[in-house]
């Protein structure tokens, strides 16, 4: 593992949470998913210290305000590039549309997506209800790429020629001729092969009639233009059958693909086979609540948790938009901590490098007993009782606990600044140990580390912006290549928000 590869777990209010990612992480996030309560008037959601129950004539209301302040300093967090998924149902869905149309611009809504929750069961006398949606919104839509699914070779029927090696295995399409396509008299030429001529739709006769201006609007022609089967035909794109006629074919390679160059000629270009994700693509039984539960008992939490999210939900939105290299994933509605689990089995899957931050607060003591207790059994392979759950993921993870204090109170900001250091690490995704990485907050500070450390271990140096190194620290630290970070958590940043770490 290395050192700069940490993962936070924040318990606490998630607005509490979000005030203070919105200092270390404004414009970094590259995915939030989350599940936020779906307020069914079962009780299932708090406002102001008191459940909302159906009988609230204001209950839709409320919970439009809490999720306003959460959602908006969401879009904040996230990178021009990022992209928020959201778990809703019927209960709130339409409101929640037009709430993040408001704060992320309906320019920017990608998709409203059908979720499969269940397959079976009596719900109802009248139509069951078996899947939840799924919101997605970009920051920008025109800068957020989305990626696509790979389509795995199927060896059964993809066939291979002389080219297997560098362009893999090869299927062959429709023929190249075809009659469903608007009539193009430039499409419509005569091809010539190893002295046999070949027309769309096999009739020398039907091509003149169709060249002296007999043809229908939707003719015979072929799928390809003339200049591009001629070089397809050169590069091993094309192949002869023989059946009732001998036709033409193309093939479509599984690892590369035909393209133009920068100068309008057609070239060969790496590919992998892939396809767009569609609107029905979550309602596979994959993604349903039935697998999330079954992951979840799997793990032997003591604690209960109704209904957990499938971690293969989580991993499509993930690999939909994110960079296995460096993405930062944020889950604010955090639960049993699915997110983390399968952002840490995608890591080991692809040997990517994605971290992740969950924020939920204790109640009933989920944070602990639950989340907490399911990244570490993922983590270390063992499970809450001793059992042996797999073989563990390597991974670092810190927890921290955030609280709430006035700013009325004596020293705020001596008060605040003791905790400079968890600010840091959590920006920085590091562990200031004093080993290999230092946080010095005066130039004494920094002569003691200094002199303290093993030098050769050092790798950074956060600096606070009261340290001027002077020409003998400025040359140690540049010939020993030790990395140098101005920091900046002090006084009036943190204390608008009065916010506090534990």
């Amino acid at each position: 593992i290395k050192s700069f590869d940490y993962n936070f777990l924040l318990e606490g209010d998630n607005l509490h949470s979000l005030y203070l990612l919105e200092k270390t992480h404004k414009g970094k996030i590259d995915v939030i998913y989350i599940d936020p309560p779906y307020n069914t008037g079962n009780k299932d959601f708090v406002y102001d210290d008191k459940f909302v129950d159906s009988e609230d004539g204001y209950r839709h209301s409320k919970w439009l305000s809490f999720m306003q302040k959460r959602l908006i300093i969401a879009k904040g967090l996230l990178s021009d590039n990022g992209a928020i998924f959201i778990s809703i149902d019927d209960n709130e869905c339409v409101n929640l549309e037009l709430l993040c149309n408001l704060i992320f611009g309906e320019v920017n809504k990608i998709a409203n997506l059908p979720r499969t929750i269940k397959r079976g069961g009596k719900s109802t006398d009248k139509i069951a209800k078996n899947h939840d949606n799924l919101l997605i919104y970009s920051k920008n839509a025109l800068s957020t790429k989305f990626n696509k699914i790979i389509i795995e070779d199927d060896q059964t029927k993809n066939l291979k020629d002389e080219y297997y090696s560098e362009r893999g295995s090869y299927r062959l399409n429709q023929c190249l001729d075809y009659d469903s396509l608007q009539y193009n008299e430039s499409m419509d030429y005569e091809i010539e092969i190893d002295g046999e001529k070949f027309y769309a739709g096999g009739s020398y006769e039907y091509w003149l009639e169709r060249h002296n201006g007999h043809h229908k609007k939707i003719d015979w022609v072929w799928r390809w233009s003339k200049s591009l089967f001629e070089w397809g035909y050169k590069n091993g794109f094309v192949v002869m059958k023989k059946g009732k006629r001998k036709r033409i074919y193309t093939k479509t390679y599984s690892d590369c693909k035909i393209d133009k160059d920068s100068n309008g000629n057609y070239c060969i270009v790496k590919s992998m086979n892939s396809k767009v994700y569609d609107s029905l693509f979550y309602t596979d039984n994959i993604f349903s609540n039935d697998n999330g539960k079954k992951e979840f008992d799997k793990l032997n939490i003591k604690t209960k948790f109704d209904y957990p999210k499938p971690t293969a939900l989580i991993r499509e939105c993930i690999k939909m938009i994110a960079n296995e290299n460096y993405s930062t994933i944020l889950d604010f509605f955090a639960g049993s901590g699915t997110t983390a689990q399968a952002v840490l089995e995608l890591n080991k899957e692809d040997g990517g490098n994605r971290k992740f931050i969950l924020c939920t607060n204790n109640e009933n003591n989920i944070c602990e007993e639950v989340t907490y207790q399911r990244i570490k059994t993922v983590i270390t392979g063992t499970r809450e009782d001793g059992s042996e759950y797999s073989n563990g993921i390597p991974a670092n993870l810190k927890y921290y606990k955030t609280d709430f204090i006035e700013k009325s109170i004596d020293n705020l900001d001596d008060e605040l600044n003791k905790h400079t250091k968890e600010l840091v690490q959590l920006e920085n995704y590091v562990d200031i140990d004093d080993k290999n990485v230092l946080l010095a907050f005066d130039n004494k500070g920094l002569t003691t580390l200094l002199k303290d450390a093993d030098i050769k271990k050092i790798q950074k140096v956060y600096i606070s912006r009261f340290v001027i190194l002077n020409s003998e620290q400025k040359k140690l630290l540049k010939n020993k290549k030790i990395e140098v970070i101005p920091d900046y958590y002090f006084r009036k940043e943190l204390k608008e928000k009065g916010l506090n770490w534990r």
